[in-house]
């Protein structure tokens, strides 16, 4: 878990990520990590503490949402013994328990407004103070925290401190939705089918044509963790076939419940035979050229880069400098052509 990749992808905003982590892994400046639900957030987290200075330390998480506001504040910062009913003894809290390391706060927006003060105030003097206790403790602590809400529209409401927002947003790292990093959606489902099969004690499987397809087609709201549980859910139905077709498919990634049959196989070979053809003749009148080959056939460079690699077809040819094509351009447009 200590390998910076475990931030699998290749996306320019993955590698964007990655980067900003090797550059703050080994300071003890605050982190904020946005993103929407299921982006990784807390990975992103023990990716920063297990690669930085801190990893010898622990890794304390603890989901603000998810423990209730009574018992939050012993929960985070301890209590003395008899300070309330059921404090049957000294007992320290997360955040002194995660001294010499990382403590993570998912969710933080969700941080009771009267406990904010308190946490600010620990922030800033590196000491807490045990519910029911006046001594005041040191603690070595970095701080980490995320959230999937937008926390300046929070501030701006009154429900989230403006002075905390800036304490904990020393350094920010924006996680991007997998819809908008599709290009590492076969990698990742690669990796997903690897890991499950292995778990299960299975034959590696592959996804059909058709099912690969509507994997890419459908927005993946709840990001790498629904994907994560897609594959993992269709190798269980699949039950140890070779291939996972688009039955095994989950209805909302199949909404129209497609499943398979030797003509909606044929069709599906049929489509490809023709996408394929049709590019090669694109790209020979274009003369190799990628921008001006993506504009005749209306669409984007990233996406005829992806159709490209999908055919296995090459683009790497760039015209000649007068705009004509070369002898080797001519040949291997009559090659393509004829294959």
């Amino acid at each position: 878990m200590g390998d910076i990749n475990t931030l699998l992808g290749s996306a320019p905003s993955v590698m964007a990520v990655r980067a900003m982590i090797e550059k703050v892994r080994d300071t003890d400046a605050p982190v904020f990590i946005l993103g929407e639900s299921g982006t990784g957030k807390e990975l992103a987290a023990r990716t920063i503490h297990e690669t930085g200075r801190r990893r010898s330390g622990q890794f304390v998480a603890v989901n603000c949402g998810a423990i209730p506001e009574n018992l939050l504040e012993s929960e985070l910062f301890g209590h003395a013994r008899g300070s309330f009913t059921g404090a049957m003894r000294d007992k320290p809290g997360l955040i002194e328990e995660a001294a010499g390391g990382t403590f993570f706060l998912d969710e933080v927006g969700d941080l009771p407004f009267a406990l904010q003060a308190k946490l600010l105030r620990v922030l800033e003097e590196k000491a807490i103070r045990r519910v029911g206790e006046t001594r005041v403790r040191s603690v070595d602590v970095r701080f980490m925290s995320a959230t999937n809400k937008d926390i300046e529209q929070e501030v701006r409401r009154g429900r989230f401190r403006e002075d905390l927002y800036y304490r904990l947003k020393i350094i920010t790292i924006d996680l991007p939705p997998l819809r908008e990093r599709k290009e590492d959606l076969v990698f990742l489902v690669d990796h997903f089918l690897d890991i499950y099969s292995r778990t299960l004690r299975r034959p590696r499987p592959r996804f059909s044509p058709q099912a690969l397809e509507l994997l890419l087609a459908y927005p993946w709201p709840g990001n790498v963790r629904e994907l994560q549980n897609e594959v993992q859910r269709c190798l269980i139905l699949a039950a140890g076939s070779l291939v996972i077709r688009e039955e095994f498919l989950s209805p909302k990634v199949n909404p129209a419940g497609e499943t398979y049959t030797p003509a909606s196989h044929r069709l599906n070979e049929a489509r490809a035979a023709f996408e394929k053809r049709f590019l090669r003749e694109a790209l020979a009148r274009c003369n190799y050229h990628r921008a001006r080959t993506a504009a005749e056939v209306g669409l984007t460079r990233q996406g005829l880069f992806k159709l490209l690699k999908k055919h296995d077809l090459q683009a790497a040819r760039e015209p000649a400098p007068n705009g004509s094509a070369t002898e080797d351009q001519r040949r291997a447009a009559r090659a393509e052509t004829d294959g």
